[in-house]
């Protein structure tokens, strides 16, 4: 008996119970599926994270205090003059006010504000749509104004020009001065877009801040990050008396703790969806089972005739191959629908589509058929001629 016979035959009788058929594919289905579509979800949020750690550079640093206190508090004239030393090129020390309630006429929303000075456009690479950035004048005369992001100014103003509006910052009126170009998530995870950002020192002095939590550092090039690095904790180590108050990251590290933490999520997620595989193969050696119960009466009749046990044990392991085959081969072609369709769905979410992994699932697939199908051929195969045909 040939392979392409045996396949015939598989074909069949699976084709038989088509409703049958494709319950017991349901699992290996949405195993495949799930693989394909998480791998690819995956690989575009690491691309993504790429792309973002690629738009900053690579000689940028991030300070985050970490300690509360005077003992370590960061002193907005003190890190300003540190841009006097060559391994520094520009400093941005920032404070943030989270859910600040942003209002213009009738509407009302709650946004991020980020008090910051005038280098913080270029170390963040964001672009403006209209009107200016923050200015050394702003930051010396504590002057009320304000930049919008791209999604903060679309809530607030729909379509219309916000340059030279008043928007009320928690009862405070600002004049927006400025408007900025969609950017997108930092490699940190943060996002200019729905922010409200304002002098460092309006912001400390209207919203009654406390002190610098973040700053943004640019060395002259990558190979000045490692001096710029050692230099600013050398300074933090002196200006806290202790080394465990601050954490210093440079874009790298920040985006390789990003991927990581992707990762992990993801594999985790594909280790769940594993799982339908080895359900679906329970249930490929289930059906199996109650077909050889089914068919006994047929496997005497073939014996008698002369099969072998490798014949009738070949004809139901290429069943249950088929059967997970067919199943692979819509999980995979459902799993690659399901990528691309995805960012129609989350346009923040981009996917990769992965045909190596698609490709190593079906095999999967076929391996679990192969596996669970194992025992009901056996089964099948030993079953004595008199005995199946006295079955009736």
């Amino acid at each position: 008996m040939n392979p392409w016979e045996l396949v015939s035959m598989a074909f069949r009788t699976i084709t038989a119970k088509p409703m049958r058929t494709l319950l017991t594919m349901l699992g290996v289905i949405i195993g495949v599926a799930s693989v394909v579509t998480l791998v690819a979800i995956g690989r575009g949020s690491t691309e993504q994270i790429e792309q973002q750690y690629e738009s900053l550079g690579t000689n940028l640093l991030v300070v985050n205090v970490l300690g509360n206190g005077r003992a370590t508090q960061l002193d907005y004239d003190e890190l300003m003059t540190l841009e006097q030393l060559p391994e520094f090129e520009s400093i941005a020390p920032t404070i943030t006010r989270g859910n600040s309630n942003v209002k213009y006429d009738r509407t009302s929303e709650t946004f991020t504000v980020i008090g910051t000075n005038d280098r913080y456009q270029t170390l963040m690479k964001t672009e403006l749509a209209s009107g200016r950035f923050i200015v050394p004048a702003d930051l010396e005369f504590r002057n009320p104004v304000a930049v919008l992001g791209s999604g903060t100014a679309e809530t607030l103003f729909g379509s219309a020009n916000p340059i030279g509006q008043t928007v009320n910052i928690d009862g405070v009126m600002f004049t927006v001065v400025g408007l900025l170009k969609e950017k997108g998530s930092n490699v940190g995870g943060s996002s200019v877009d729905d922010a409200v950002i304002v002098p460092l020192e309006t912001a400390r002095r209207v919203f009654k801040l406390g002190s610098i939590r973040t700053t943004y550092i640019e060395a002259p090039s990558s190979d000045q990050v490692p001096v710029a690095d050692s230099t600013i904790k050398q300074y933090l180590s002196y200006k806290f008396k202790s080394t465990s108050g601050y954490i210093v990251m440079n874009q790298e590290e920040l985006m390789n703790a990003r991927v990581a933490a992707s990762s992990t999520l993801t594999n985790q997620m594909i280790s769940v969806a594993c799982i339908s595989l080895l359900v679906g193969g329970i249930g490929i050696m289930n059906i199996m089972l109650v077909t050889v119960s089914e068919r006994t009466r047929e496997i005497g009749i073939r014996k008698s005739i002369g099969a072998k046990r490798w014949h009738i044990m070949a004809q139901f392991l290429t069943e249950a191959v088929v059967i997970s085959g067919l199943g692979g081969l819509l999980g995979l072609l459902l799993g690659i629908g399901a990528s691309y369709g995805w960012p129609l769905i989350n346009p923040n979410q981009p996917t990769s589509v992965s045909l190596d992994i698609g490709m190593y699932a079906f095999l999967f697939s076929v391996l679990v058929g192969v596996v669970f199908g194992l025992y009901p051929a056996r089964q099948a195969s030993r079953l004595k001629p008199i005995d199946a045909l006295r079955v009736d």
